[in-house]
């Protein structure tokens, strides 16, 4: 079976830019293409954008949202 489609986090940030990774999402993809691009573990990113909504009062799940809607 091929893994064509499925990329893992890890390693250098990949060279055709940024994209939602919408097999590995969980919502609309967007943490797990953030990780992707700079191949770290998306948990730390989820945990990221969570504490940014809540410090930030909302403009984390903001910027989530236009990052999902925009991307691809």
């Amino acid at each position: 079976m091929s893994n064509i489609g499925k990329s893992s986090a890890g390693g250098p940030p990949s060279a055709g830019g940024f994209s939602l990774d919408k097999y590995n999402g969980k919502v609309m993809g967007v943490c797990g293409g953030i990780a992707n691009y700079f191949g770290i573990d998306p948990m730390f990113v989820r945990l990221g954008f969570v504490v940014g909504a809540f410090l930030s009062v909302g403009t984390a799940a903001l910027i989530y949202l236009a990052i999902g809607l925009i991307a691809d």
